[in-house]
């Protein structure tokens, strides 16, 4: 079992990044320090330097109070003001041991950190579930229990329905109010998500984005071929506005999604 951070990526500066945010957390957190794990392209060798995040976890005994939370806040402003590029890239959870067991959306609100540095105790949706699962199956320990003990095994059909979750929570809505799509980045999320998005559904895992896009190229027709591809070469490759295009994209995902209604006590 890892006890630092000083190799596990083969960045020394990501290295170096993980090393003290390591060192903040559990000075900060002291007992309440469980773990701290790695999940996400970095842990599932799909890493981009270009664009890919830094997505961690850091387990926490129980909840944490008001004082801790702001101390932790003020750790990733440091961190984000200290010059190091990746430290924009982190975005993380401090989720407490219980409430990683299983998600559980009456369980579902602890800190979290997003890729613009924003910092605050927010309520996890659905997608939580497909977290866990990652979490399990791939997560890199950095420093202690391995994440098997401490979460449950996820079932196919809980990663179906936590896709359908969030299909329908947060990615029909965009086709009413598409403002987060006039951002070339944010279409080639959606397109790589979308061919994410129907790959767990035809097939209960959940697989890398470049993997799923692949697989969406040869399965879902001539007309996706070029959009994927696109979102795949971002950003090396100038991208042209295809906020079109990424709107009938999703709403293509949305009506095959229909064909899957899952039972909630299917396995």
């Amino acid at each position: 079992m890892p006890a630092h951070a000083a190799h596990l990526t083969s960045d020394s500066d990501i290295n170096a990044l993980l090393q003290e945010l390591l060192s903040n957390a559990q000075i900060i957190l002291g007992n309440h320090f469980v773990g701290m794990y790695l999940y996400g392209s970095l842990a599932s060798g799909d890493f981009n330097p270009e664009r890919s995040d830094i997505d961690f976890v850091v387990v926490t005994a129980d909840n944490l109070p008001g004082e801790t939370i702001s101390a932790l806040k003020a750790m990733h402003t440091r961190l984000a003001a200290g010059g190091s590029m990746w430290a924009t890239r982190l975005e993380g959870d401090y989720i407490p041991r219980y409430a990683l067991r299983c998600y559980d959306p009456t369980q579902a609100r602890y800190p979290h950190l997003g890729v613009d540095g924003h910092f605050d105790v927010e309520q996890h949706e659905s997608d939580g579930v497909i977290q866990r699962h990652l979490l399990r199956v791939e997560g890199i320990v950095v420093v202690g229990p391995a994440p098997q003990t401490l979460i449950d095994p996820v079932l196919p059909n809980d990663l179906r329905r936590a896709v359908l979750g969030t299909l329908r929570g947060w990615w029909s809505p965009m086709l009413h109010d598409s403002i987060r799509l006039r951002s070339r980045e944010y279409q080639a999320y959606a397109a790589l998500t979308m061919c994410r998005a129907l790959y767990t559904l035809q097939h209960g895992t959940v697989v890398s984005k470049t993997v799923a896009a692949r697989w969406a190229q040869q399965s879902l027709g001539e007309l996706w071929i070029a959009l994927i591809e696109r979102a795949l070469a971002w950003p090396r490759d100038p991208q042209q506005d295809k906020m079109n295009e990424t709107l009938d994209l999703i709403r293509y995902t949305l009506e095959r999604s229909q064909q899957f209604e899952i039972p909630t006590d299917s396995t």
